[in-house]
């Protein structure tokens, strides 16, 4: 083996060796890309360097503690799923004995594509920088190292690799078992190789330097770790001129398959880290690019553009399986049904229309797979391909509108006849398999996974009333007419019950849940104790009243019932199946269980001053846990509800709230738990910022199977100007300037294929056309031409 690969090494470095120990490129050339810098108070918390077939995690001060709760202190390090490479690394300056270990960053930097720690010592200022190459399961490093000495310094520099291969998160479903891992060393290549006994996992990593010597079994500058792992520490002599620089890079990579697979990846990470580099950042470029927001509140148009990043740092490309969005990392680092189908809606809105189509395919395949083709959506899987859940009931009829909604935004009439199958043997199943009393209310769990809430919720019901309008436009699309009016009737009757038998007068609230005084009496005493656990007195006061009258109520009749505000009370609002009166109430209602980062999860977990407290999260905790949270999907989807009972101005607000956890603890970044608890990058956030600004603020609606974009604005009146470019629907490309003046809205809208018409509600605005090819017809106003300018002025209804 070692003959295999010294010739080609032998180059790499001889080619390296030619290089001037000066500056780094690669730092000249992030100097010039967008950044945000890390606080001091949240340096010993988690960073993500992304890649989508490797990825790191370890702390911003540079550090790789055990981190993550899913498999208990093995999430954090390199990760190349379905197996982890390393805990991580460490490194050592070693001055005349003076020995530095480089595990206390001053402060840390974030790129949208790779990360900085800065060290500072009296004699020396070390910046360490990484990243993951596209497509590559490997990672780059680098260490600058700046002589801050009047005279040239001899520098012992030590690298110390963490090698812990082990098996994802329910490997031993699949026979993945995790065996001890051992270390060589290739001397002639400078390379430490790491291997499992058990399996063909392999890590390599070393320097373009030759190391002078190495050692097993290395425990400098680490602490005790997790695991069946191994240490190597490889050491180079480097010297550093008086006030000059020396970079000293590194390469790690590994393979599930095979030694050369891993040698392979090294090679091609360290002889291209530059172009590799360039060629991520163009990625990049053009994902700012896409959907390219404009607007007077440069807080939320700067989180929207990272979170935008933040999507592919989600993406996840496991050989075998597939390529998809996944929902969280550090611990959700693999694929779901619910949380891919609020950020797939998102996702599309920004223009990643193959990553939606990519996750679409593996969340059917599977689904289909271990449903037996029913139908039913996989709730969560990991990346061996082990289904953890096959499904909760909201799953199902979310996929049916996110089928829809991809399909509104691409025109692609092969996709839709592709799914719909799905999407028709899901309804069935939703209902044939779970509505056991015939009224089209699914019993079992939605999206509040709390024990024992599984009767008639309102999530799923809303959920289910949207899949229905919906599998009716796509029946239209494809002329089956006969399930057109199925669906349509089904769709009715929901909105019917919805309004009805989920409202809750006396709350001005919807239910959490339909069921009969002997399924609500357990779950008020489980909410009773939890309202007293958390010291929160006005919840246990209502929810006493609560238990007492209900015991008038007929044990066997059912109801709706309001027991813990829970934050899916909002969906029929999100959907836009709440009456008007209603849900203006329900709305007000909702607004009460806030604090400053946005929605709580569980209503009777707020804080009795309603959000007093804007301190962060996660000191609080002990152990992991969401009681007492507030996320960002629940406020973006409060967001969305109030923009469909046209209040723009509490949309806004909210996008606010969140906003404000933005750059809380990870720079660039929004926790799943707000402001810094939980996942430090969580994929729906995109729904929560591109479905209220992009559908409804500038109120785009794609029909790219029609040629055609319905245009309804309702801006927030704090906007008077705004612009959002390179939106794509269909093959089309279209960019959108919004001005007010006076009381009018002026709409300038240009794009790349003439043909597309832009379409105007006559009985929502007043259109005078300035420029644009005109066509009326049954109140639409239809304008096509490759520059389109009208004015709207709001009608009174």
């Amino acid at each position: 083996m070692k003959t295999l690969f010294k010739t080609t090494s032998a180059l790499v470095f001889m080619l390296f060796s030619c290089a001037s120990p000066s500056d780094s490129q690669i730092n000249d050339f992030l100097s010039s890309v967008e950044s945000i810098s890390g606080t001091e108070a949240y340096l010993t918390s988690p960073y993500l360097t992304p890649g989508d077939k490797a990825y790191m995690v370890g702390h911003q001060d540079g550090s790789f503690p055990d981190l993550g709760w899913h498999v208990t202190g093995e999430m954090g390090g390199v990760w190349s799923h379905p197996i982890k490479l390393m805990d991580g690394f460490g490194a050592q300056i070693n001055v005349d004995g003076d020995r530095q270990c480089l595990n206390d960053a001053k402060s840390f930097v974030n790129y949208p594509f790779a990360n900085q720690h800065l060290y500072e010592y009296a004699d020396f200022k070390v910046t360490r920088t990484q990243f993951v190459p596209d497509q590559t399961k490997g990672l780059y490093v680098e260490y600058e190292i700046e002589n801050k000495t009047e005279g040239a310094q001899t520098i012992e520099f030590t690298f110390n690799g963490f090698v812990d291969l082990m098996p994802v998160w329910l490997g031993e479903r699949t026979n993945m078992n995790n065996g001890q891992d051992r270390i060589s060393f290739d001397e002639g290549e400078g390379m430490a190789i790491g291997k499992d006994d058990l399996n063909n996992w392999y890590v390599v990593f070393r320097s373009t330097e030759h190391p002078k010597k190495y050692q097993i079994g290395s425990k400098m500058c680490d602490q005790d770790r997790l695991g069946q792992g191994n240490t190597a520490a490889l050491t180079y002599e480097i010297s550093v001129p008086a006030k000059g620089k020396y970079t000293i890079p590194f390469a790690l990579a590994g393979s599930t398959n095979s030694m050369k697979d891993a040698h392979h990846a090294l090679q091609s990470i360290e002889s291209n880290a530059l172009s590799l580099l360039k060629v991520k950042h163009a990625r990049y470029k053009s994902i700012e690019q896409s959907a390219r927001l404009i607007i007077p509140d440069k807080e939320i148009e700067t989180a929207f553009r990272w979170t935008k990043y933040n999507t592919d740092w989600l993406v996840n490309d496991v050989d075998g399986l597939g390529r998809a969005i996944t929902a969280g990392n550090p611990d959700y680092p693999w694929f779901f049904g619910a949380d891919s189908e609020y950020a797939l809606q998102g996702a599309m809105a920004i223009g990643m229309k193959d990553l939606t189509h990519s996750s679409i395919k593996l969340i059917d395949s599977v689904s289909n797979a271990v449903n037996n083709g029913s139908g039913k959506i996989m709730h969560e899987m990991s990346t061996n391909g082990a289904v953890f859940n096959p499904g909760n009931l909201n799953e199902t009829p979310q996929y049916a509108s996110l089928i829809w909604d991809t399909f509104k935004w691409t025109g692609d009439m092969e996709f839709l006849r592709q799914y719909f199958p799905t999407v028709r043997n899901g309804l069935n199943w939703l209902l044939e398999e779970n509505d056991l009393d015939g009224n089209l209310l699914a019993d079992g769990y939605g999206m509040m996974e709390i024990h024992g809430l599984e009767s008639e919720m309102i999530d799923v019901a809303a959920y289910t009333y949207k899949a229905f309008v919906d599998a009716a436009s796509m029946a239209e699309v494809l002329g089956n007419d006969e399930e057109v009016h199925d669906y349509q009737q089904k769709a009715q009757r929901l909105a019917e019950i919805i309004n009805s038998e989920f409202w809750v007068d006396e709350f001005d609230s919807y239910a959490d849940f339909i069921g009969t005084v002997s399924d609500a009496d357990h779950l008020v005493d489980g909410a009773i104790v939890r309202a007293d656990t958390l010291d929160k007195p006005w919840a246990v006061e209502e929810l006493k009243k609560t238990k007492e009258r209900i015991k008038a109520f007929d044990r066997n009749d059912k109801r709706g019932f309001v027991l813990y505000h829970n934050w899916v009370v909002n969906t029929p609002m999100e959907v836009g199946v709440a009456d008007p009166d209603k849900a203006l109430r329900a709305l007000e209602t909702g607004s009460q269980y806030v604090n400053p980062f946005g929605v709580f999860v569980t209503g009777i977990d707020r804080d009795e001053s309603a959000g007093s407290d804007d301190g962060g999260f996660a000191k609080k905790m002990k152990i992991f846990s969401y009681t007492g949270a507030v996320m960002t999907l629940p406020t973006g989807v409060q967001a969305i509800a109030e923009n469909n009972y046209g209040r723009p101005d509490k949309a806004l607000a909210y996008l606010q709230r969140m906003t404000s956890s933005f750059s809380y603890a990870l720079p660039g970044s929004m926790y799943e738990v707000s402001p810094d608890f939980g996942m430090v990058a969580q994929a729906w956030n995109i729904y929560s910022y591109a479905v209220p600004i992009v559908k409804q603020f500038f109120g785009i609606g794609p029909m790219a199977h029609l040629k055609q974009v319905l245009i309804s604005p309702q801006m927030p009146s704090a906007w008077d100007k705004a612009s959002l470019e390179n939106i794509s629907v269909g093959d089309n490309k279209f960019s959108y300037l919004f001005q007010r003046e006076n009381d009018q809205m002026v709409l300038n809208l240009t794009q790349t294929n003439g043909d597309y018409q832009f379409v105007f509600d006559q009985s929502q605005f007043k259109v005078e056309v300035e420029k644009g090819d005109l066509d009326v017809d049954n109140g639409q106003v239809f304008l096509s031409g490759e520059e389109v300018r009208v004015k709207l002025s709001p009608l009174t209804k």
